[in-house]
């Protein structure tokens, strides 16, 4: 049987915007190495494998590097297609079980919302190599469970850094969130992410990032609902609830490309 892949971008209500991400259904588990070397083929931030089974779907994430405990974007757009390919009913959650546990999904008026696990701040760090490979002032540095957050005097600031992809590459941490408050009253703060080590210099909208945004300016800001914006080159924007220990996330996403691999490339 062919193997379709379904390319969609997610945290966007347009095509060529947001973060684009590959869907693939499969029938049954494949080995990881095969995984992993598609997605570098593709080369996209992640790629989404789902395998049905029962009461909902085993779903990993790839980079072109490396295989993910959490990712967003993703998530959102293995969600967006099986509604918009109705392998569920749009009245229907999406339910996936996955090394971050059961995460669901759900679809509104087109948006799709997705219940996430918190990932907040844990320490305080050193911000000096941070400073120094980002080449701007840092007010302050933390460590959550996967990534570094960075916090800068502006989003001004935050919208025009040209990092050291260097010496990002050797932190040791999945990715560099880089946030300041919101310089437009249509967002409570602006972010760009950085991930180099997982083979992905600057990830467009980072669906995971929100979940250490969200505790983060919630308890900055004092609310619970905020939304936020990724200015990177594609830009997008995550709306964010934050609940006790649990985070929710919407967004859009729309569909650019359906394809299959080729016989060869499909394996035994």
């Amino acid at each position: 049987m062919p193997q379709r892949i379904v390319q969609v971008d997610a945290f966007t209500d347009r095509p060529f915007a947001g973060n684009p991400a590959a869907v693939c259904i499969l029938t049954d588990p494949r080995p990881d190495s095969w995984m992993q070397a598609l997605a570098s083929e593709l080369n996209l931030s992640e790629t989404a494998f789902l395998v049905p089974e029962p009461g909902g779907f085993h779903l990993r994430w790839f980079t072109p590097l490396v295989e993910v405990e959490l990712c967003g974007h993703a998530t959102l757009a293995s969600a967006h297609v099986l509604w918009d390919e109705n392998h569920l009913e749009p009245s229907a959650p999406a339910i996936f079980r996955t090394r971050s546990g059961e995460l669901r999904a759900t679809l509104s008026d087109g948006w799709i919302a997705l219940d996430f696990p918190g990932r907040p701040v844990e320490r305080s760090i050193d911000p000096a190599p941070f400073a120094q490979a980002l080449g701007v002032a840092v007010v302050n540095a933390w460590m959550s469970r996967t990534d570094v957050l960075v916090e800068v005097e502006s989003a001004a600031i935050v919208r025009d850094l040209q990092p050291d992809f260097g010496l990002l590459g050797a932190v040791r941490a999945r990715g560099i969130i880089v946030t300041a408050r919101s310089d437009s009253a249509a967002f409570d703060f602006v972010s760009r992410f950085f991930a180099p080590s997982c083979g992905v210099a600057e990830d467009p909208v980072t669906g995971s990032a929100h979940c250490t945004l969200g505790p983060y300016w919630a308890d900055r800001l004092g609310k619970s609902e905020l939304v936020g914006y990724q200015a990177s080159r594609r830009g997008g924007i995550v709306r964010v609830v934050v609940d006790r220990d649990r985070i929710l996330l919407r967004g859009q996403a729309v569909t650019v490309l359906r394809g299959e691999l080729a016989a060869d490339a499909v394996g035994d």
